[in-house]
């Protein structure tokens, strides 16, 4: 965890609500903190929609504290419809979030306390946003730290993963519905607080039914994707994620297609700031921060740019386990992207399941709906249980290729590939490839994934049914990893037709047969240059916000189950449990929240996603909670979205309403 530090060079001026005025009228709430006696200096944003007052009011002040306390001035600003601000949001990423971020920034740029200068920070959203202002070049903006994020809204964020229906995307939906009902503190915004409320929940509805309304990739999802024209970007960009995050891959994609001064950093972390990993070892990553402001805003030769372009954590290896607090490696380091130095390695899907092998021949298989209940979680957050377990029983019910005792380490880094022809019985069908570790004693770990809807087998724009029998060459890319196999285990790679429940299943059972394929890995020989790599310092922070958590005992656990007479089959996924009190504005938040997902072996029509939201904020003149049951479900020719939403203002029913819907299913 990062220590607090309280030596910085400047006293630092917090300013609990700050009022930024858009060119329509409508003014953003922001948190500011500013460096006293510093004059103008730069500034640095993130720009979130997760309550700057009594959301991630907690965290806040460590990393905005951090860098004012370095000479910037930091504002966290709430997005329009959010927190504090006002107007109204309806969507995701909008154009009118990222105008809004613009006209922001031009006005931050223009107080007497900043030198007009601006720099955006963001993790998950902020990240997403940071890149997709930059494409909008406004005049102010010198760089962009994104963490966490993605350049690709549609292949690899939460919603269509690999064109296949994401676990995510419900659940995603839900937790943004309980969000976007709360209403703004009376203390910030005055007696117009219950009048924005209203016209909130008046406005709000659950965002997945425009989400299932653009199973392509289409317009919407190419609007805000930065992978679209990575040359509308003109200012540096400091990437970084961790290989326990599903964003990873996005930081490698951005050093290769961005053409502007850029870094990129991996390590083993979880969704977070990297001085605040969950999965250990953090590093000092605020003052590499600070090292790439300064370089870029200040003109100081921090020799920030003097290294490679590309530091990440090359894992050991790790028995199989569902929860990892930390991940022993070592960083490794490239001086270009893609490198020259990666090797790529190319092993044969043999037909006698040898990884390696030369046999010729087909292999078929039609999956049981259960392989999928080890997979662990999709954007992990470094809690407990969600780390893919032992592989073995996903792969009874997979193709399993398997290579002899590596004579030798291997070490990986990089997007292996699976590249197959195949055909299948049916007009929609997914595969699931893993690249999985084989230990000595028999043990199965994962190492990678990756997904592919086959009505995508010739793009994500478009979705062309299987002509049953026919053969197709597709290539199944995994995510980006580093990963050392030591002599004696062995490589291993599954592939099944279901995987749930991170992949909505294809309304038929499907058998796939694979006639021919190849394994391609992105080998990397160890250098010795990498014993040389200058050491990151201790992670740091400035004091936070002073929070009390309450004992919490969650009413969810995250289990799978198994009704062995129905043959019912249950993954929970707890959410959000928790009760917390911020101590200075005297505010208590908390929340109760659940996804489960069911689906009844052999059946792919009985999936369905079932979430339970309560969301409460406890303040002196009112007590707000909000309480929703959704539930997506499906038959063969479309989805149904069914939600209940009740609002109560101290324990009273202000408001309720519900949506059922009918979706077609145009891909999967």
């Amino acid at each position: 965890m990062a220590q607090p530090r309280t030596d910085l060079a400047y006293r630092v001026r917090e300013v609990e609500n700050l009022w930024v005025p858009l060119p329509d009228g409508t003014r953003l709430a922001a948190r500011a903190w500013l460096p006293e006696g510093a004059g103008p200096v730069p500034a640095v944003i993130e720009y979130l929609p997760y309550r700057k007052r009594d959301g991630t009011r907690g965290r806040d002040g460590g990393l905005h504290g951090y860098l004012a306390g370095h000479g910037y001035a930091c504002l966290r600003l709430d997005i329009r419809g959010t927190g504090d601000s006002e107007g109204l949001l309806h969507d995701e990423y909008s154009e009118q979030e990222q105008i809004d971020g613009c006209d922001a920034i031009a006005w931050i740029a223009a107080q007497d306390w900043c030198d007009g200068q601006v720099a955006t920070i963001g993790i998950s959203w902020g990240g997403f946003n940071g890149l997709q202002i930059a494409a909008r070049r406004p005049p102010a903006l010198r760089t962009v730290i994104t963490v966490g994020s993605t350049d690709d809204r549609y292949a690899t964020d939460i919603h269509w993963v690999g064109g296949c229906l994401s676990k995510d995307n419900f659940d995603w939906s839900a937790t943004m519905l309980s969000m976007m009902d709360l209403p703004p503190d009376p203390a910030v915004v005055g007696d117009a607080w219950r009048a924005t409320w209203e016209a909130r929940r008046e406005a709000n509805a659950p965002w997945i039914l425009t989400w299932l309304g653009h199973q392509t990739r289409d317009a919407y999802w190419r609007q805000g994707s930065a992978c679209e024209d990575f040359s509308r970007i003109e200012v540096p960009v400091y990437a970084v994620s961790g290989w326990a995050d599903n964003y990873s891959e996005s930081v490698p994609r951005l050093l290769a297609g961005l053409a502007v001064p850029r870094l990129g950093l991996v390590g083993p972390w979880a969704h977070s700031y990297p001085h605040d990993a969950a999965v250990e070892p953090s590093i000092g990553w605020l003052q590499e921060a600070v090292r790439w402001c300064d370089h870029w805003m200040k003109g100081r030769d921090t020799g920030m740019m003097d290294g490679p372009i590309y530091r990440a954590w090359m894992q050991d290896s790790v028995p199989p386990l569902t929860c990892h607090r930390e991940r022993p490696g070592r960083w490794v380091a490239e001086q270009s992207w893609p490198s020259p130095g990666i090797e790529p390695r190319t092993l044969a899907l043999s037909a006698d399941g040898r990884l390696g092998g030369s046999a010729r021949g087909a292999r078929g298989i039609c999956s049981p709906l259960w392989v999928g209940l080890g997979a662990g979680e999709v954007g992990r957050y470094g809690d407990d249980a969600e780390w893919p377990g032992d592989q073995r029983e996903d792969d009874g019910g997979s193709l399993v290729w398997v290579s002899d005792p590596l004579p030798d380490r291997l070490e990986i880094l990089g997007a292996p590939q699976v590249r197959l022809r195949l055909s299948a019985d049916r007009p929609r069908a997914l595969v699931a490839c893993r690249l999985n570790e084989v230990l000595p004693d028999g043990r199965v770990a994962r190492v990678g994934i990756g997904l592919l809807n086959l009505m995508h087998r010739d793009g994500f724009d478009r979705a062309d049914p299987l002509e049953p029998g026919t053969a197709y060459d597709v290539i199944v890319e995994m995510d980006d990893v580093a990963h050392s196999f030591p002599p004696g285990h062995r490589l291993a790679v599954s592939l099944s037709t279901t995987y749930w429940p991170i992949a909505w299943p294809s309304p038929e059972l499907a058998t796939v047969t694979v006639h021919d394929g190849v394994l391609v890995l992105p080998v990397r020989p160890p250098r010795p240059q990498d014993d040389s790599l200058a050491p990151f310092g201790p992670p740091e922070a400035a004091p936070h916000s002073p929070v009390t958590s309450h004992p919490v005992e969650s009413p969810h656990r995250r289990r799978v189950t198994r009704d062995l007479l129905s043959g019912l089959m249950t993954v929970d996924f707890p959410r959000w449990t928790y009760r917390k009190t911020f101590d200075d504005i005297g505010v208590t938040h908390a929340s109760e929240a659940l996804a489960r997902y069911e689906i009844a072996d052999g059946d792919p029509l009985s999936a369905r996603c079932l979430t339970h939201y309560r969301t409460s904020i406890e303040r002196p003149d009112a007590t707000i909670e909000h309480e929703s049951h959704g539930e997506l479900a499906c038959d063969a020719t479309h989805f149904r979205v069914r939600v209940e939403l009740v609002l109560r203002e101290d324990g009273q029913e202000a408001f309720r309403r519900s949506w059922d819907r009918r979706i077609l299913r145009e891909t999967c």
